[in-house]
């Protein structure tokens, strides 16, 4: 049971709704604090410049598959992950559209509809020059007007995102419009906070490019050591009988698949499960959700992992949770997300973050507990590259939805070099190279 207190002015403000739900509600009381807030406020629109708040038009998208006849395209869902990878080639046919699509470093977008809806994200140099769907609010603050940083920051605080959430509309796909956001009256602190604000969020785009510039170079390397070269997709192929007596999988036998298993293989190579202490999925079983976070832990999704900002969506109970030991975090696991469209989340590893050790996570995420944090890195590098992720949705089977066996991982042969700091990069000219234009990594329509 939730209880909470509700001013009669905020019930007549909010058209006398006598919901208990509504006012009680995270999102309403956020709202709450501010309206009875005595801090200036200033309208968001009074603050942008150029372009001002805006978005692209709803288009036909033409998609190539040569990257020297389009430009990189990311969509809505794509630009919330920490490791934005286009979904595509965007046709240089589309013209100026282009233009007016494409993102800027210092941008502010919104995601404007879907299950992301609100979400406040910063253009970091990593995404500039990315051609971005029309479903993303561009937004181009005025820094004389106010640091575009302080901006960013309370609109993906908890008072920006109800503020901006309480402008959707729409019925079963809700949606939010440029003139919606204009319309959010912030509140204003004192210039030397707000500039301190605006240069811990730069700050944080710039580690966080270079972090991303370091997880390239470690892939490429990795690329680099495998002798692995990019070849056209074959979509047809052909295998021996004496192949078939254990796998009828089509996909496990394509060109791309095999070489990819050969590539990991023609180095000093071992099962993965001889170098790690364990390849395992948690039990499923019930999730008794809790408000107390004194009697649960937060619970991560397959899909919430992948995120930039990754949070539990809810706590789980510590101590009627089945197996729970198994569902917890630690700083030597690796996951690989066990089901899904090929070309989707299934395989595509990902290390936790610190701030996630000791929370739960879904049991669709294939735990490979290292024996060390630095081992899990190093296969990380591995699982990461385009070798590394053929090979592991290759031992994928279904066929609505593929799944990832534990054991059939487990068989997996795996290099371990005997030098395994590939997160070391090669020079600093390779990096800046990398973060122009990226490592051969799986594009996510390759295998649609």
């Amino acid at each position: 049971m939730r209880l909470g207190v509700v001013r009669l002015q905020d019930v007549v403000a909010e058209g006398r709704r006598l919901t208990g739900g509504y006012h009680v509600s995270e999102d309403q009381r956020a709202i709450a604090s501010l309206r009875h807030s005595k801090l200036p406020k200033s309208l968001l629109k009074n603050l942008v410049q150029g372009r001002e708040i805006f978005r692209g038009p709803m288009f036909g998208r033409i998609f190539v598959d040569d990257p020297s006849h389009g430009e990189p395209y990311v969509s809505a869902r794509d630009i919330v992950t920490a490791d934005v990878r286009p979904a595509g080639y965007l046709s240089r046919k589309h013209g100026e559209l282009l233009e007016e699509l494409r993102l800027h470093e210092g941008m502010i977008l919104v995601t404007r509809s879907g299950m992301n809806l609100g979400a406040a994200i910063w253009t970091r140099r990593e995404l500039d020059g990315l051609v971005a769907s029309d479903d993303l609010i561009r937004i181009e603050p005025n820094a004389a007007a106010a640091p575009p940083g302080f901006l960013f920051a309370f609109l993906s605080s908890r008072y920006g995102h109800a503020l901006i959430r309480k402008q959707i509309y729409g019925g079963h796909i809700k949606h939010i419009e440029p003139e919606h956001i204009g319309n959010i009256s912030l509140p204003r602190f004192s210039a030397q906070l707000e500039s301190d604000v605006d240069k811990l969020i730069r700050e944080v785009a710039r580690l966080r490019d270079q972090a991303a510039g370091s997880k390239q170079c470690a892939v490429a390397r990795v690329q680099h050591l495998l002798g692995w070269e990019e070849i056209p997709a074959v979509n047809t192929s052909h295998a021996p009988a004496s192949a078939l007596r254990r796998r009828l999988d089509a996909f496990h036998h394509m060109p791309k698949a095999a070489r990819a298993r050969a590539s990991l293989a023609r180095r000093p190579s071992a099962r993965l499960a001889d170098n790690v202490e364990a390849v395992f999925e948690p039990n499923r079983g019930s999730r008794l959700k809790v408000e107390d976070p004194a009697l649960g832990v937060p619970f991560l999704s397959s899909s919430e992992v992948f995120r930039l900002d990754p949070v539990g969506e809810y706590l789980i109970s510590r101590r009627r949770t089945p197996q729970l030991e198994k569902l917890l975090v630690s700083e030597r696991d690796l996951f690989l997300p066990r089901s899904g469209q090929l070309g989707g989340i299934i395989g595509r590893a990902v290390v936790p973050l610190p701030t996630y050790y000791g929370h739960a996570a879904s049991e669709h995420l294939v735990r490979v507990r290292c024996r060390s944090k630095e081992d899990a890195f190093f296969l990380w590098s591995i699982f990461a590259s385009e070798p590394g992720y053929l090979a592991t949705i290759g031992t994928a089977f279904g066929s609505s939805i593929p799944s990832l066996d534990c054991e059939l991982l487990a068989e997996m042969r795996v290099p371990w070099f005997e030098e395994r700091r590939v997160m070391r990069c090669l020079s600093s000219s390779r990096l800046r190279s990398l973060r122009t234009r990226g490592p051969s990594m799986p594009s996510a329509r390759r295998w649609e």
